[in-house]
């Protein structure tokens, strides 16, 4: 920290606005750990409020697996001073927008409102957050919720796959786990148990309240301390999601989920970079010029050639220990041998040469360009707060990931390529196939 740039008060210490290149972001860190971080935008008249929360399925034991989906659909359900109508209808009223999402690591709980609007949001979520009432009645309407989108999920074999090649990746890991945990958990789970996982997860060394938009800091953050409690909760203070032990280990090999579908689904990958890893921005380049848009190789290989697919495409999925590298195909049955044969000679071929230096540059601007993009909306910016804060600690300016971007060079695409794609293979398929039929585009190591 540079000399006198923090400063202590009112049980607060602050850090000036972090570099030139972070323009207007702010951040703040008080006793209990919770951490404010904003970006002050006053060209729009919104703001985008989250309250983060270091905790996702990863965390839960497997008897209690879904627990935080659950948690986070129940904190909607009413406090102890208002009820789940007044909470919907003060943010309807306003025409804002209120919602949450669960994560493998983390559960964000946003709203987008008017900027005369913002202390109505922050009330409201801070009270979810702390003082929902979790009644009986509540836990078991919405378990019939959740059963019902486990059931839906169910049908969505596009979605399914990707579920079922995680755990196919992970076998009996936290992160192999689905999200939304599985239909023999959450018809037993009780109320207690959930209660257990809030009171254990949910305190403000786990927090992370992010905001961007026409706001100011110090206004933002003396609402949250009028609203939120941030009495010092010990060893709770100031959690990352950290590595702690040894990444689970991937395991290879092929599973088939037998179903009459008029598509075969395909997920082909294997164990990607942890989010700290200094790789991340090369293997982002490699993961853009494989399946990362229309430019790629594998959709210029196997669905404008060939026609053989109406999707492909390949993503990665970074956590605090390890990550993902997942190729995804949709394609008649009778061609899943032809489109895994093609994907499997493209990873092959990137595994030995890298990539060339045509595809480095379009890989760049690519990542480049569908950055900056992105983040025309408030809600865009400040998600990426919040997980730039809860990853590491700190939130990495725009202008210096667009320079980290710019300087991978073709060997650290080959390197990172050559590692990444010699790793233990999984793939799953969800289609009319049998065991065994697809048994040879898997690598066990």
């Amino acid at each position: 920290m540079d000399g006198g740039a923090a400063r202590r008060a009112g049980g607060r210490s602050e850090l000036s606005p972090v570099r030139r290149d972070r323009g207007t972001i702010r951040r703040s860190e008080h006793d209990s750990g919770m951490r404010l971080v904003t970006e002050r935008m006053p060209w729009v008249r919104s703001v985008s409020l989250g309250i983060w929360v270091t905790a996702g399925s990863r965390d839960e034991q497997p008897r209690i697996a879904g627990a935080s989906h659950f948690l986070e659909h129940l904190l909607f359900k009413g406090t102890k001073t208002r009820t789940a109508r007044d909470i919907a209808e003060a943010f309807d009223v306003v025409g804002g927008d209120l919602n949450a999402f669960t994560a493998k690591e983390h559960t964000a709980f946003y709203a987008r409102v008017l900027d005369r609007d913002l202390p109505m949001a922050v009330e409201h979520l801070c009270d979810m957050i702390q003082h929902s009432l979790i009644r009986a009645a509540d836990l078991d309407a919405e378990r019939t919720v959740i059963l019902e989108e486990l059931n839906m999920h169910e049908d969505a074999p596009d979605e399914l796959v990707h579920d079922l090649f995680m755990e196919r990746l992970w076998p009996g890991e936290p992160l192999g786990r689905p999200v939304l945990g599985t239909a023999e958990t959450i018809s037993s789970m009780s109320r207690d148990q959930v209660r257990r996982f809030w009171r254990r997860h949910y305190v403000p060394g786990n927090f992370v309240v992010a905001a961007a938009g026409n706001l100011e800091h110090e206004n933002l953050e003396e609402m949250v301390s009028s609203f939120l409690d941030t009495a010092d909760q010990g060893e709770a203070r100031g959690t990352i999601v950290q590595a702690e032990g040894e990444p689970p280990e991937p395991t290879g090999g092929a599973h088939i989920r037998h179903r009459q579908t008029e598509q075969a689904h395909i997920c082909l990958g294997t164990a990607g970079l942890a989010r700290n890893d200094p790789r991340r921005f090369a293997m982002g380049v490699v993961n853009d010029a494989i399946g990362g848009g229309m430019s790629s190789r594998l959709f210029q290989e196997i669905r404008e050639k060939r026609g053989l697919v109406y999707s492909v495409f390949s993503y990665h999925s970074m956590f605090a220990q390890t990550g993902a590298f997942v190729i995804y195909a949709g394609t008649a049955p009778s061609r899943a041998h032809e489109v895994l044969g093609l994907i499997t000679k493209e990873l092959e071929s990137v595994a030995e040469k890298g990539v060339t230096d045509e595809e480095l540059d379009r890989a760049r601007s690519h990542m480049k360009g569908s950055m900056v993009l992105s983040l025309e909306e408030t809600s865009a910016r400040m998600s990426r707060l919040a997980k730039s804060e809860i990853a590491h600690g700190e939130v990495i300016g725009l202008d210096e990931v667009l320079e980290r971007i710019d300087a991978v060079t073709a060997e650290d695409a080959r390197g990172v390529a050559e590692d990444v794609l010699s790793r233990p293979r999984a793939l799953t398929v969800i289609g009319p196939f049998d065991d065994g039929a697809f048994d040879e585009f898997a690598l066990t190591g």
